[in-house]
Formats: structure tokens, sequence, C-alpha cells
């Protein structure tokens, strides 16, 4: 698709932003060398961003010559965001100042029986009313909401959410009426990739994989610094992929997804049909029966230790697809499954990893946990909001720098 010219403005005001973020702080002259772009339009953008709030001088420091330097940072009291994570099991919102520091959040639970849209909904408003209580008087800036399965970003749309069986519920106008603010809605996968590159800055020279085991399985994606997304915004669905034929049924109507056998209910599956007594299942609480299973593989326990390794033999072999066809710097194990399980899973995952995964890229790949700082998807959320504040915010510049002299922040 075309860019215009007002796409290349909002994406230098978005690089200009990131770049303060990610360095704590810049001078307009530093951004030139981090951005790319030349120092007209880094000084246009900034002069716009001052005007309006968004960054404020920080300090300023004496030069060996000329005037002295003014240090740039996003301004925290300018308002703030929401960056709302809708998972399979509960709810969480959290709201983050204008320069994306976490401030406070609300979480509640998803009952296994209460998925329908009208129920998630009403715990979704709850949530937010909760968090624009404790922050009245200030600006809400934009809201983000992540909703699992595949959406429709411009139309507002959660078009398939396999485990809840939605079919096109217009998530965004459902919640309309409980913000007085722009609302920016997508998935976990996408959140978890810019949350990675918002908390990690060196993300943004790297190609990367953030694999999201949970309830859910996918993979969010980004190249050369920009999430990808594909033309439905549906690419990520690793946890689709078929690795065994004719195998387990999986929730989104085909047989042995990865999802059905290294995605939470597929972990428990394995550990019912191998163990069919174990006192480490508690029914179909899952989160119960990974931490026991955890605790159990913390303490040497045989059975959890086999459970593991089964579900890395088919982590390590649905990885090595990742790794031969995107060949990325690095993958990383996210979401709250890897953080119960993923010091057991990760080296025996890695084993299996290497004795499919092609040579090339396998020598080039690093294969680690990921570390959030808080709940990633609602990071990723806020940016989004952030993003959309932003793209009502024009740069100040008349003529779009469209092509950065230096690689961009992306």
């Amino acid at each position: 698709m075309m860019r215009t010219a007002a796409d290349i403005r909002r994406m230098n005001s978005f690089a200009v932003v990131r770049a303060i973020h990610a360095n704590g702080g810049a001078s307009r002259r530093e951004l030139v060398d981090i951005t790319g772009l030349s120092f007209a339009t880094v000084a246009a953008i900034c002069t716009k961003l001052l005007e309006l709030g968004v960054i404020a001088e920080v300090a300023r420091k004496r030069a060996p010559a000329g005037r002295p330097t003014a240090t740039l940072s996003l301004n925290p009291e300018h308002g703030f965001l929401l960056g709302v994570d809708i998972a399979e099991t509960y709810v969480h919102v959290e709201a983050f100042d204008a320069a994306l520091e976490p401030i406070s959040s609300t979480q509640y639970d998803i009952d296994t029986h209460e998925r329908s849209p009208d129920q998630v909904v009403e715990r979704v408003k709850s949530a937010i009313a909760a968090e624009r209580a404790r922050h009245q008087g200030r600006a809400l800036l934009g809201v983000g909401v992540s909703a699992p399965g595949q959406v429709d970003q411009v139309g507002g749309t959660s078009v398939f959410a396999p485990n809840w069986d939605w079919h096109d519920v217009p998530l965004r106008d459902m919640l309309a009426d409980s913000v007085d603010a722009p609302l920016f809605l997508d998935n976990p996968l996408k959140s978890l990739a810019i949350a990675e590159m918002w908390a990690h800055p060196e993300r943004r020279g790297q190609d990367f994989v953030v694999l999201n085991l949970g309830t859910g399985v996918g993979a969010g994606i980004a190249i050369g610094g920009r999430v990808v997304r594909g033309r439905m915004n549906s690419a990520g669905e690793w946890g689709h992929m078929v690795i065994v034929a004719d195998g387990r049924a999986c929730r989104c109507g085909s047989r042995g997804c990865v999802e059905a056998y290294v995605g939470a209910p597929g972990i428990l599956q394995t550990l019912r049909e191998a163990y069919p007594d174990s006192p480490l299942l508690h029914g179909d609480d899952q989160t119960a029966t990974i931490a026991a299973l955890a605790a159990a593989a913390d303490d040497g326990d045989p059975a959890a230790l086999d459970v593991i390794e089964r579900t890395s033999h088919y982590l390590g072999i649905a990885t090595a697809s990742i790794v031969n066809l995107l060949n990325p710097d690095i993958v990383l194990l996210g979401s709250w499954v890897a953080e119960l399980l993923g010091k057991h899973l990760l080296d025996r995952a890695r084993t299996h990893l290497q004795a499919h995964a092609l040579a090339v890229p396998m020598a080039a790949v690093a294969f680690e946990l990921q570390h959030p700082r808080g709940n990633s998807v609602s990071l990723g959320s806020a940016t989004f909001a952030l993003e959309g504040y932003l793209d009502s915010v024009p740069d100040g510049t008349t003529d779009p720098e469209t092509t950065p002299r230096r690689r961009t922040v992306g």
C-alpha cells in the first residue's frame, strides 16, 4: 500500500517518540543520529510535540561551543493510557502515564463457563471503570484493547476467537460507551511484539519472534523493526500449524495443531493421557495444574518431567519451523505457561530445535525466555493507544522526509 505524506509524517513523529523513550531522553542532535531523519525534520517534530505537551525539556547540557543542548523526555504528566489484556482466563487493565510507565492495574478472572461476548465485555468495562476512578482529573489519551484470536484492527471486530467460539463480535462498538477516548483493538501476538520493542530497545534492530505460550498459542513476529501483520492482520497463528498429521483435535476445527500439544489444555491432556490418576491434575483448572506440574518438576518428580519432555519435543519441532522459515535473530518464550514451566522447557526444547532446524539459521538464532516487565500484552496495547493518539498529532513539517539518511528506529 502506498504511503501518503500524512502517513510518513506520523511515522516520523512516532519514530522520534520511540527514540526518546528508548534512550530515557535525548537531545535533538542525538535524535537525528538515532532515527536517521534530518535535523530540520526532527526539530519540527520536537517543536510540535513540545507545544502539545507530549514531550518536555528535562535538562540542558552546556556544549563546548554554541548554545546549551536541551535533553527531551516524554512528559508523564501529559495524560494516561489504558492497556487492556483480554486473555482466556482473565481480564487485565493497566494504566500507564504518557511516558509508558505503569501506574496501576486491575485484574478480574474470567469463569470458564462465562465467556459469551456480553459477559466478557462486562468484565472489561468493570476493570476499565476501576482504573478510570483511580485517575480522575487526568486526561485519558486512549485505550488499547487486546483480544484473543483473529482481530480486525481497522473495523474493531473480533473476527474469530476459536477458544471461545466467537464469530464477528463488534468488540470496539460494545466497549465504546465505557470510555470517552479513542479505542484501538488488536490481538495479543501483535501486542507482545511491540511491547518487546518498547521494553527492550535492542530488539528494534533485530528480527525476532515471541512465542505466546498460554491457553492459546501464537507467535508475535517483528522483522526489520516492524510488527508483521499480514494481509488480514492474522499473521502469527503459529499455534494452528499442523505438526501431527490427523493428531489431536484442536479448538480451531483442525487436527494436530501446535496448540493442541503445547498450549495449557494440551499439556493437561498429555498429563491425563499418560498419568490419569496423577495428583497434579486439578480438574480443568489450567493455572493450578500447570503450577503443580512446575512445582513437581522442581522436585524432580518423574511424571512431571516426562510430561515436560513430551511437551518440549513438540515445542522444539514447531519452533524449528519458525527458525527455518524466518531466520530470526532471537526466539523468545513468553506468557504465563512459559513463566511457570519455561526453565524446564527451554533446554529440552532447544535439543529438539537443534535436531530439526537447518544448520545455518540455527547457528544464528538465540532461543531464550522472555523477561517481561509486568504485563507485556497490556504494555503493547497501551503503545497502540499512544500510537493512535500520535496519529492525530501533526509533526509540523510540510515536506515529509521519505528516505531517512540511516535506518529508522521502526
